[in-house]
């Protein structure tokens, strides 16, 4: 069986940017593999702008973001795989998987980072009723038939979901010359980011209606027409308050769920709240040599923050190949809770000595709030308030833990008044 000191699975921006750093901390044996023909995962069919602006201090689309990365990739000499789809991992990091030119390949690896992805929340997770015609894409699905097929899909368009796909799309349309009637959000905020909001509907005078969802879809060979509730705190809808639009499609843009079946396999615990792996500050679940980094982790709102994440990931994996499997004792962790509005962290556990240095977490909030105090304890201790004007869920929120020489037992993030 073939041995290679570390494998990446997925060439979007997470792998790429997790592969270069790792190269870059002095791993030389390295294989990244990717399900695609090509490298450069989702960003190939994001051609909009707005990519960036932190990594390389430059508006760049999503290839020209890609293709950066591709160039650091190829100038370092890194071994890598397209086509090749990855069928399971064991938690001894044996890796199979299957290529048109390789066929079935096993190899053990030395360390793994998880860098798959997410992917699109379905229509049939949603329970809409109707039958089913055609029209009705996820947001996702249809960015890639207009932009990389060159397939109009559709005139009159309503979007179910203000996620930020779902933003870009009904831009996308309507640029393409297709009417887009509303865009409905069953919460009672949007999703997305607020300068997409901005940018992708009110420059186009598209309605978002909050606390409204599709209630009813019509057509049978072809979507005819949607119905749009209103809906109560209990995101039920309100009798009464029906309206219909008549429509050929119906974009889906209701969540994105990252792609972990192969962290399942290799027996890595996942989060009940992200559907990711719980990692410590090092991005290490709780398999050792096994890393997560991206939106396999958690769904970013920039892939900046992705490309970041990874480095670190990489950087990481890299370390830990040095010192072996002793490096941190598994009993010797430090739980990081959320509490008062705050949903998630990454990491949700810290290994003894962390806090030596400081340690960024990130976090999504399950509201909009405004003027709120950030605040972080270790143990009882009040260590860090940081006031907030305003935060919402469709953004991601990043705080850097203070080090600190003495012993902490636990740390809470919370929002105070």
């Amino acid at each position: 069986m073939e041995y290679r000191s570390l494998v990446v699975i997925g060439g979007g921006p997470a792998g790429l940017s997790a592969a270069v750093s790792a190269r870059d901390a002095g791993v030389e044996d390295l294989l990244l593999l990717e399900r695609d023909v090509r490298l450069g995962g989702i960003l190939n069919q994001c051609i909009h702008n707005g990519f960036g602006l932190h990594r390389f201090k430059e508006e760049l689309t999503g290839p020209e973001y890609a293709h950066r990365f591709m160039e650091m990739l190829l100038e370092r000499g890194i071994d890598y795989r397209t086509s090749s789809i990855v069928l399971d991992i064991t938690p001894g990091r044996v890796i199979t998987y299957i290529s048109p030119e390789e066929g079935v390949v096993q190899l053990q690896a030395g360390a793994v980072i998880l860098a798959m992805g997410c992917r699109e929340r379905p229509r049939g997770a949603l329970n809409t009723p109707g039958d089913r015609p055609a029209g009705i894409y996820t947001a996702g699905t249809a960015q890639r038939l207009i932009n990389m097929e060159g397939r109009m899909i559709g005139k009159r368009v309503v979007i179910l979901g203000s996620g930020d796909i779902g933003l870009i799309m009904a831009r996308r349309m309507t640029l393409e010359g297709a009417k887009v009637l509303a865009v409905a959000e069953i919460m009672p905020y949007s999703g997305g980011l607020r300068r997409n909001i901005e940018q992708c509907l009110n420059d186009f005078g598209i309605p978002l209606l909050l606390s409204h969802t599709v209630s009813r879809v019509d057509g049978r060979g072809r979507l005819t027409g949607v119905e749009i509730a209103r809906v109560d705190g209990n995101r039920q809808v309100i009798p009464g308050t029906e309206q219909y639009y008549p429509c050929d499609t119906l974009l889906l843009s209701c969540g994105l769920l990252p792609e972990n079946e192969l962290s399942k396999s290799a027996g890595v615990e996942l989060s009940r709240v992200t559907g990711g792996p719980v990692v410590d500050e090092s991005f290490m679940t709780g398999v050792p040599g096994i890393f997560a980094c991206g939106n396999v982790l958690h769904v970013h709102d920039l892939v900046d923050y992705v490309s970041e994440e990874a480095a670190g990931a990489g950087k990481a994996a890299a370390v830990w190949l040095k010192e072996g499997e002793g490096r941190k004792p598994e009993g010797d962790r430090i739980p990081v809770s959320c509490v008062g509005g705050i949903r998630y962290t990454v990491p949700s556990v810290l290994c003894e000595g962390a806090l030596r240095e400081p340690v960024t977490v990130r976090f999504r909030v399950a509201d909009v709030y405004k003027d709120r105090k950030l605040c972080v304890y270790y143990d009882d201790t009040r260590v860090m308030q940081i006031p907030k004007r305003v935060m919402a869920p469709g953004e991601m929120e990043t705080c850097r833990l203070k080090p600190t020489a003495d012993p902490v037992g636990s740390v809470r993030i919370t929002l105070e008044d």
